[in-house]
């Protein structure tokens, strides 16, 4: 019965499939490793000695013939959050189509140290892995990432701005090293270009703007195109700075300046602009317990699209950022740094940084600025 010769036995070696098909070992080798330079009628022949034989190809004796071990190391951060497991999950399902394995490690974004940076990729050095991915949401994780000292192509997921630039990030790297590593990140400025269309579209002149974490890339990218939005918009934004993405932060600020104003006699601002959507869930909640009506009182704009953010009362009008897509075009660098694909394309480019698009998704939680 096919694949039970061997039932029991010694592993079958390539030659002993050579020997059963009637071929050369090398055309065997060819076989396994999908070249074109075999006919239909000898692939389909090898194939059936393997399936005879119970043959299985040993990765290792592949790695020592090859020098690659088909192997990429993925260090990233953000755990927590629903973004980049989501870019993790498409970074592995494209390299299984091309037949390499993914080995992981998550790390907490704002604790991981160099150290500890720098002792994970000795251990995938260890493992030979063939190239590295980091995915590094926090400017601690970006420099450790640029320092660390490896020999493999790099492949760095990140966003354009922090506290430091990718160009700063890049020169802390020898120029042999500068060579085999590419930077990719979210089109953060062209989302928050079509946010301000859309409150500038509906009338809106005064927003509060609540900002994510400071040690945050993504926190520091988005405020820093929404500012310069606002000046070239004429809009009056005031920005609350959120030391957390959590929603009970959020909410906390959100009462508090509610309250404020129903001291002070003061106006609230006609739109509420979220670093995240778990912030917009604080701020909606905050609104709703003060009586405020989203959107015929203010409106409220997140980013993120997170599961369940069409089910909000009222549905949040979000950013969807294409995070599969950012795995993908991670994964398509690491193989053009391998020599195994083609040039990336990117829609958009900023500072060094190939850019995923991110889509607007206007929902009812945004509307017109009403006369008072």
């Amino acid at each position: 019965m096919a694949g039970r010769r061997n039932a029991g036995k010694k592993r079958p070696s390539m030659f002993e499939v050579a020997k059963f098909a009637g071929v050369s070992h090398q055309t065997v080798s060819r076989v396994i490793n999908h070249s074109p330079d075999v006919s239909d009628v000898t692939r389909e022949k090898v194939q059936k000695a393997i399936n005879e034989l119970g043959y299985r190809p040993s990765n290792s004796a592949r790695a020592l013939a090859s020098r690659r071990s088909r192997t990429i190391g993925l260090i990233a951060g953000g755990q927590r959050f629903y973004g980049p497991i989501s870019a993790i999950s498409s970074i592995e399902s494209m390299a299984r189509q091309h037949g390499l394995f993914m080995t992981v490690s998550m790390v907490h974004e704002a604790l991981c140290t160099q150290a500890e940076f720098d002792d994970l990729c000795r251990t995938f050095d260890e493992m030979n892995v063939d190239a590295f991915i980091f995915l590094t949401p926090t400017d601690v994780m970006f420099s450790a990432a640029c320092r660390t000292q490896v020999m493999q192509p790099r492949v760095i997921v990140t966003s354009t701005h922090g506290s430091i630039g990718v160009q700063d990030g890049l020169r802390l790297m020898s120029p042999a090293d500068r060579r085999r590593v590419s930077v990719v990140g979210m089109d953060q400025w062209s989302a928050m270009a079509e946010v301000m269309r859309l409150v500038v579209e509906y009338g809106h002149r005064s927003v509060l703007y609540f900002a994510g974490p400071k040690d945050w890339r993504d926190a520091a990218t988005r405020l820093l195109a929404w500012n310069k939005l606002c000046a070239t918009n004429a809009v009056n934004s005031v920005t609350v700075q959120c030391n957390t993405w959590e929603a009970s932060e959020a909410y906390g600020k959100m009462n508090h300046i509610l309250d404020n104003i129903g001291r002070t006699g003061g106006s609230l601002p006609t739109c509420m602009v979220c670093a995240n959507d778990s912030q917009a869930v604080g701020v909606a909640r905050a609104l709703h317990e003060h009586g405020v009506r989203i959107p015929q009182d203010v409106s409220l704009v997140g980013f993120d699209d997170m599961p369940a953010m069409d089910n909000m009362f009222p549905p949040l009008t979000t950013v969807r950022p294409g995070f599969e897509q950012l795995g993908v075009a991670a994964m398509r660098e690491a193989l053009y740094l391998l020599g195994e694909g083609d040039e990336n394309s990117f829609a958009a480019s900023r500072h060094g940084v190939g850019l995923v698009s991110a889509e607007l998704i206007k929902r009812s939680s945004i509307g017109p600025v009403q006369r008072r």
